[in-house]
Parts: structure tokens; C-alpha cells; sequence
């Protein structure tokens, strides 16, 4: 298709003030001025924006969209398996369903790429995916999956299990119970090194969990440490150098009582949930300032929903509220396109307008952070999936 008389935000450049884009099957075959638009073929669905401003697909680094089932109790419930605290062979693409309704919701909303995967019950949750939003079969609609291993510190591990009477039931214990299962990986690593080396030396017997922590070990695959309070924050990072991980905190809630210290570590925070109440003690430090605060010292962060803690579909209304207390408004629109995607290592396919890149698109007439926005016309993949008539 060829859109044309668009204000173009590619998130990496220069804004065009009056531009064309052209998608070629499922990706963008190029854009620039309107002075530059090619001659529209034949067969193209040629799109006149009238001005009106497009964007990149949103990206929302950190949910668990399909995981918890919407309109749903236990039935829908398959996020956390809360009967062992070390579980890293789970992957998350195998308890998603696509077929919830708020996928539809996501991608009505111009949300168009997503992380999604197991709960924080567990010390070690599982492997997240990063999924498109639009369609039906999920292994249809990875983007990466792997994209990064879930982790957990704080309350969450603790009230879990603290229920069950067995650990870990303080924080000592979660830590305690990473360190353990990657040392464990570290020798399972070590022996097959050694029996790769020297014909005469057996495998160790195959251990699914430490062959789903291998690529993290090797710095394949990223660690996202659930961490609300600076404490855990600082726990997480003790342990990625302990092991050399790769690693991003998730939510760091208390990051603007220690911003200095987080970007001095480079540390990568994705920010949030900020939409939503003070529902337990780590969260008594929330203010939907703190992405603002973080990305003024300089820390790399990108701003997420947690859905269903705050459902998927206001994302952008969350960048909207970080603008409202005090961050620059161009920082939140690439808080929900090209950081995250740059974060999860998923920068080569989605989350900036490039050639090349999929063609996940959304056009508004209003400024997409407001209250009243709402997408004129959502692509992803190339398919137009939302189209809305000019009033």
C-alpha cells in the first residue's frame, strides 16, 4: 500500500512534515517527502492521510497478555506455577492464547508488538516472548522467543510461598535459590564443555532447567529482574555480575529515589505499571514521575502497562500521564516504540519507521498521548486491521 500527505515520527530521525510511506507485503519498502513519492502502482491501496501523523507500532516491553485470561478466574489463570520457585524451562508461548479479547484491545489501540510470559510468583519464572498482537495461532505471531528469562525479587516470591510454608519466604532465600540453579547451570555447562573436549567424558544426564538457563549463562538471552524497591534493584545487579547475565529491572518502582546510581550501572529499567494504586508495600513509593525522572539522568527506560495490572490498551494514555508529570514528550513516545524494542533486542523488526523493518503502523489525528485519541488506522504486518472513517 502507499500512504501519502502523512507527518511521518520515525523514532530514530528527523520528523517529515509531509511524507509518503510504501509497504511492500509485510514490511516497509520505503518513505520520504511528498516531493519523492513514487508513481502509485496499480494495484496498491493508496491511503491519503490528510495530514494526520503516523507512528510505529506500540511496543509494551513487559505484560502478560494471554496469560491471565480476561472475564476469566482460575480457568484463564496460566501465568504463575506456583507449585515450584525455580522454574526456567517454562515457556512463556505455550500458555498464551491470542484468542483473548484484549489482544483485540491491544491492537484497536496501536499497540501492535507485545512481551508477554509467566508472573513474578516464582524466583525464576520462565522464558518471555515478544509477540505481534494481531492474529490467531501464536506461533504465527512470535516477533522472538525467546526474548529474555524471567526473574523475581521481593514481595512476590515471598507471599507465594511464604503460603505454602517453603522457600523462599525472605529475600535471602530468592537469591539464594537464583545463585543455586545457575551455579548448577554453570557446572551442567562446564561438564558438557568437558565431554565435547575429551571423547572419554560422559553428558551429565540431561536437566531441562539448566539447559533452558545455557543461553542466559552465555549472554544469549537477557535476564528481566522483577524489582519494585532500590534493595531488590540492587540484588539484581550483585547477581548479573555475579554470573555476568545481561539483565534489565522490571517496574523499578523506587528508580527515582536512586536514578544517579541506576544510570551509573547503565542499568535499562522498564518502567510501570503507573496507572494504578499503591496495592502493596513495595508500591508505597509510586508516582508516575519516576519514567521522567529516569530518563532525565540519563537511565535508558521504557514505560509498560503490566497488563492486566493496567490493561493493555492504555499504554499510550500511561505515556500521556508521564508526559503530564514532567517527562519530555518526545522521551515517552520512544518509551513505547523504539526503547523497548531496542531494550528486548527486537529493534530490527519493530519500533521505529525504517525500510525494511515490519510494517506495523498507526495513524492518529490527535496527539496519541491525550485521552481522546484513538488510531484512524492500525497496520501491522502490512494488513490494515483498524481503518476508521474521517468524521
Amino acid at each position: 500500500m502507499l500512504l501519502k500527505q502523512v507527518r511521518i515520527h520515525t523514532m530514530e530521525g528527523a520528523v517529515i512534515e509531509n511524507g509518503w510511506l510504501q509497504t511492500k507485503g509485510k514490511v516497509i519498502a520505503g518513505f520520504g517527502p511528498m516531493n519523492e513519492m513514487p508513481v502509485p502502482e496499480g494495484q496498491e491501496d493508496v491511503i491519503d492521510g490528510e495530514g494526520a501523523e503516523l507512528y510505529p507500532g506500540f511496543v509494551d516491553a513487559h505484560t502478560h497478555l494471554g496469560m491471565w485470561e480476561d472475564g476469566l478466574g482460575f480457568e484463564g489463570d496460566d501465568g504463575n506455577e506456583d507449585t515450584d520457585p525455580v522454574t526456567p524451562h517454562l515457556r512463556g508461548m505455550d500458555a498464551i492464547n491470542p484468542m483473548d479479547r484484549c489482544f483485540l484491545e491491544a491492537f484497536r489501540a496501536g499497540v501492535t508488538t507485545v512481551v508477554t510470559g509467566p508472573g513474578s510468583a516464582n524466583a525464576i519464572g520462565g522464558q518471555l516472548a515478544a509477540v505481534k498482537t494481531y492474529g490467531m495461532r501464536i506461533d504465527d505471531m512470535i516477533v522472538k522467543a525467546p526474548v529474555a528469562m524471567k526473574f523475581a525479587l521481593g514481595e512476590n516470591p515471598k507471599t507465594v510461598y511464604h503460603g505454602k510454608s517453603q522457600a523462599p519466604v525472605t529475600r535471602m532465600a530468592t537469591a539464594a535459590l537464583i545463585r543455586e540453579q545457575l551455579n548448577k547451570a554453570k557446572r551442567y555447562l562446564r561438564q558438557l564443555e568437558e565431554a565435547a573436549a575429551d571423547e572419554e567424558l560422559e553428558e551429565p544426564d540431561y536437566d531441562a532447567k539448566c539447559e533452558a538457563l545455557l543461553p542466559v549463562l552465555k549472554g544469549e538471552l537477557p535476564a528481566h529482574f522483577h524489582a519494585h524497591r532500590c534493595d531488590d534493584i540492587f540484588t539484581a545487579v550483585r547477581l548479573a555480575k555475579e554470573f555476568h547475565l545481561r539483565y534489565t529491572i522490571v517496574h523499578g518502582t523506587q528508580g527515582h529515589l536512586a536514578a544517579d546510581r541506576l544510570q551509573a550501572e547503565g542499568i535499562q529499567v522498564l518502567a510501570g505499571p503507573i496507572l494504578c494504586d499503591r496495592s502493596k508495600p513495595e508500591l508505597r513509593d509510586l508516582t508516575p514521575a519516576n519514567p521522567g525522572i529516569l530518563s532525565e539522568a540519563g537511565v535508558e527506560t521504557a514505560i509498560i502497562t503490566d497488563h492486566p495490572v493496567i490493561p493493555i490498551q492504555y499504554l499510550p494514555l500511561c505515556a500521556g500521564l508521564a508526559v503530564r508529570e514532567g517527562m519530555e514528550r518526545e522521551a515517552a513516545l520512544r518509551a513505547i516504540t523504539i526503547v523497548p524494542a531496542h531494550i528486548c533486542g527486537i529493534a530490527d523488526r519493530v519500533g521505529s519507521i525504517a525500510a525494511g523493518k515490519d510494517a506495523d503502523l498507526v495513524l492518529f489525528e490527535e496527539d496519541p498521548l491525550s485521552l481522546s485519541a484513538k488510531p484512524r488506522l492500525v497496520i501491522v504486518n502490512g494488513k490494515v486491521v483498524v481503518r476508521r472513517e474521517r468524521d
